[in-house]
């Protein structure tokens, strides 16, 4: 089996790979990269893909989906606007000076 190859997971997994791909894509990750990150998150929930035989199955963790959710809101949630506008505006500078700076 290749690597990369996707035949030892289960349909569910795979539903959930997609789930957690278009997540990352509607915040505007790149498609690879939000591919690569849905199927991390799925191996380390689920101990990767399943195989069939008595006793090889694994406890499924959903700590990683839990902590990337509390994760978003917490940070920007206690700020203020006005804060959170000035730190667009840093970053904002911050990309346009380095972006300078290489060419």
């Amino acid at each position: 089996m290749p690597r990369g190859d996707k035949s030892a997971y289960t349909d569910k997994q795979k539903r959930q790979a997609a789930h957690i791909e278009e997540g990352y894509e509607a915040r505007g990750m790149p498609d690879a990269e939000a591919e690569r990150r849905a199927w991390a998150t799925v191996n380390k929930e689920s101990g990767g893909g399943k195989k069939s035989g008595s006793g090889r199955g694994h406890t499924v963790s959903h700590a990683s989906s839990r902590k990337g959710g509390h994760a978003g809101g917490a940070a920007s949630a206690s700020r203020t606007a006005a804060q959170r506008s000035a730190s667009a505006k840093k970053a904002a500078a911050t990309r346009k000076r380095n972006a300078a700076a290489k060419h």
